[in-house]
C-alpha cells in the first residue's frame, strides 16, 4: 500500500535532543522504515524549516521525507505552528487530490488538523496517533502549559472523526474515550525500540565514581530531572550524566541553566555531567556505561527511552504514569516510583546500585521483554492492521 505519515513538527531528518525533537522523531522514521520493509511505499509529510530543504530527501530504501511550504522556512517552536495548519493542509491535499494515498496516519494533534484541512479537497482513510494529549499536558502543567488554547477542541474532533485512533498505551484509551473517540475506532498499538546488543563494549564513555545512573531525553521541567538531582544529593557516592539538550547554545538554553544552578544548590556539581544531545550511534554505548537509567517525568504518554535501556540489558527506575506502566513491568524489569518523589527514588537507586545481581537480573527480563513486544517489526505488522480495517470498504451510504 501508499502510506502517507503526516509529522508536521517532529522531521525523522532532525537531531535529536532539542526541547521539539524526541520520541515521535523517532517513531515516524523507524516505523515508516519498518512498513517499507514489508513492502509498503511511505511518504513522510514534514514541514520545511530550512530554506535550504529540497521538497524531497530519501530517508531509505521505500521510503521520502516530503517538505511541505507552510509558514516561514526555518525553526518555529511547535506550539506557534497552528497557524500555518490550513496551508499545510492545503498543500497536501491539493498533492493528493489526483492521487491520494492508502492510508493516511497522522502524528500529534497538529498533523491531525492539516489533515481535515486534506480531506476538502480528497477523501482518504485517516488513522490519528496523539503521542501526547492536552487534556493531560494541562492538567500538569497548568499555566506553564504553552499549547494553542483550541488544542483540545480540535483534539475532541480529531478523536471523533479520525478513522482509526492509535493510542501507544493503554492508560491513554481512557483519556481517548472521555475526549469522545468512539470505543470501536480505538487501537493500543505501542512504540517500538530499535534493539541493541546488551554485550556490546562501553567504548569511550567514563566511569569515576561507584555508580552511574543516566537520565536521557530532551531537557524539559516536566521530564522531572530536577528530581534525579536530589535523589543524587542523598546518594554520596553516585554520579549522574544527564544527556540531552539542543544541539545549538547549550550552555545558554534555560532548563540547562536552571539544572546547573540546582545541582549547584544541592552540591552535587561535581557528580553531574549534563553532556548534551548524543548522537543515534553513541546511544548504546552511553547507556551501556550505566548501572541504572532513570525516567521519572511529571507524566509520560509512551517513553521510548526505557525501552532503549532494557534493549542493553540495563535496569530501568520508571516514574509509575502513562505509557511506563506498560513498558516498564514493576519488580521484573524495573522498579516504578512515584513522579516528584525524590526521597522514594534515591532509596531504590541505593538499593540497585548495591545489588549487582539484581540490576543483572532486571536487566536480562528487560531485555527479552522488548525483544519480544517491542520490535520495529512486531510494531509495523500492527500498524499495517489497523490500516487494512479502515481501507476496507464503508457500508452503502457512508462517506469518509
Amino acid at each position: 500500500m501508499r502510506i502517507a505519515m503526516v509529522s508536521e513538527h517532529a522531521s525523522p531528518l532532525a537531531v535529536l535532543g532539542g526541547a521539539d525533537a524526541g520520541g515521535q522523531n523517532v517513531h515516524v522514521a523507524a516505523l515508516s522504515q519498518a512498513l517499507a520493509g514489508r513492502g509498503h511505499q511511505v511518504e513522510i509529510y514534514t514541514r520545511r524549516d530550512d530554506p535550504d530543504s529540497p521538497e524531497r530527501v530519501p530517508l531509505g530504501a521505500g521510503v521520502d521525507v516530503v517538505h511541505v511550504p507552510a509558514g516561514p522556512a526555518q525553526q518555529v517552536p511547535k506550539d506557534s505552528l497552528l497557524p500555518y495548519m490550513q496551508t499545510f493542509g492545503q498543500w497536501i491535499g491539493q498533492r493528493w487530490s489526483q492521487d491520494p494515498p492508502d492510508v493516511v496516519h497522522a502524528h500529534f494533534w497538529m498533523s491531525g488538523v492539516a489533515c481535515l484541512e486534506a480531506r476538502r479537497a480528497v477523501s482518504f482513510p485517516l488513522a490519528q496517533t496523539f503521542h501526547a494529549l492536552g487534556v493531560v499536558k494541562r492538567r500538569h502543567q497548568g499555566a506553564a502549559d504553552t499549547s494553542p488554547h483550541r488544542r483540545v477542541e480540535f483534539e475532541a474532533r480529531l478523536a471523533s472523526e479520525a478513522d482509526a485512533v492509535i493510542a501507544t498505551a493503554t492508560d491513554e484509551v481512557r483519556e481517548l474515550l472521555a475526549l469522545g473517540a468512539p470505543a470501536g475506532s480505538l487501537h493500543v498499538v505501542p512504540c517500538g525500540v530499535e534493539i541493541f546488543k546488551p554485550s556490546l563494549p562501553q567504548d569511550h564513555w567514563w566511569h569515576g565514581h561507584d555508580g552511574r545512573i543516566l537520565s536521557l531525553g530532551r531537557l524539559v521541567e516536566r521530564k522531572g530531572v530536577d528530581t534525579v538531582l536530589e535523589a543524587v544529593s542523598r546518594l554520596p557516592r553516585a554520579e549522574l550524566v544527564v544527556a540531552g539538550g539542543p544541539t545549538d547554545v547549550f550552555e545558554d538554553d534555560p532548563e540547562v541553566r536552571r539544572l546547573r544552578a540546582e545541582a549547584e544548590r544541592l552540591g552535587v556539581a561535581d557528580r553531574v555531567h549534563l553532556v548534551g544531545a548524543v548522537s543515534r550511534t553513541d546511544i548504546p554505548a552511553l547507556i551501556r556505561s550505566a548501572d541504572v537509567v532513570v525516567c521519572t517525568p511529571w507524566y509520560e504518554p509512551f517513553g521510548i527511552v526505557p525501552l532503549e535501556a532494557m534493549s542493553c540489558g540495563r535496569p530501568v527506575v520508571a516514574a509509575a504514569v502513562g505509557g511506563l506502566l506498560d513498558t516498564v513491568v514493576d519488580g521484573v524489569t524495573g522498579i516504578h516510583v512515584p513522579p516528584k518523589d525524590p526521597e522514594r527514588l534515591a532509596a531504590v537507586l541505593a538499593e540497585l546500585l548495591g545489588n549487582p545481581p539484581l540490576r543483572r537480573r532486571l536487566g536480562r527480563a528487560g531485555a527479552a521483554r522488548v525483544a519480544q513486544r517491542y520490535t520495529w517489526t512486531t510494531v509495523a505488522a500492527e500498524t499495517e492492521d489497523v490500516y487494512s480495517r479502515i481501507m476496507a470498504p464503508l457500508p452503502t451510504g457512508r462517506t469518509r
